[in-house]
């Protein structure tokens, strides 16, 4: 079944390891006849959720920046997946910043039903992306019809080239393939 699938990479660098396994799950995923569309946050103006529930009330964000075309983006896919780097055990805060802006979704109608996450970080050990995994669930626990397919982790990856090679590609391909 061919399904719409959005991609958030949600790394300042563009060819960052948390980028890299992303492009790989992308790759799996149009192989396997899908639609796939990544967005950078890098590249896009997002500025903070306000708190001012107006969205609550009328499905739509006050702040007039590109966080709005990714939510648009977001409604009408099938399946998310949000790349991230870990930063200071937790998720970047660009990642954050849009999960906040994603309240106007909450309670509407949306699309999607499935979300995978991409985690890489440069600490190597097991519980390094607990944090960031668990606060995504959190996120995942506001959307009533949602469901976290899968994790990618690709650990211990000081320097760039580390992901040379590294098992998480052949994972996030395998699992693009298998949406």
């Amino acid at each position: 079944m061919l399904r719409k699938i959005l991609i958030i990479s949600t790394s300042s660098n563009k060819n960052g390891n948390s980028a890299r396994v992303a492009r790989a799950f992308e790759k799996g995923a149009k192989e396997a006849g899908n639609n796939v569309e990544i967005v950078a946050i890098r590249d896009k103006d997002l500025n903070f959720c306000k708190g001012c529930l107006t969205c609550q009330r009328t499905r739509k964000c006050i702040i007039e920046d590109d966080g709005v075309e990714i939510l648009e983006m977001m409604k009408y896919s099938d399946v998310i997946v949000w790349a991230t780097p870990v930063y200071f055990y937790d998720m970047s805060g660009q990642m954050k910043t849009m999960l906040d802006r994603t309240s106007p979704l909450h309670g509407g109608d949306y699309l999607f039903r499935d979300v995978y996450l991409i985690v890489t970080a440069a600490d190597s050990a097991e519980d390094t992306a607990d944090n960031t995994i668990n606060s995504f669930k959190g996120w995942i626990s506001c959307f009533d019809k949602v469901k976290l397919k899968g994790v990618v982790k690709a650990l211990g990856l000081e320097k760039p080239i580390d992901l040379d090679g590294h098992p998480a590609l052949q994972e996030a391909y395998e699992m693009g393939k298998n949406v």
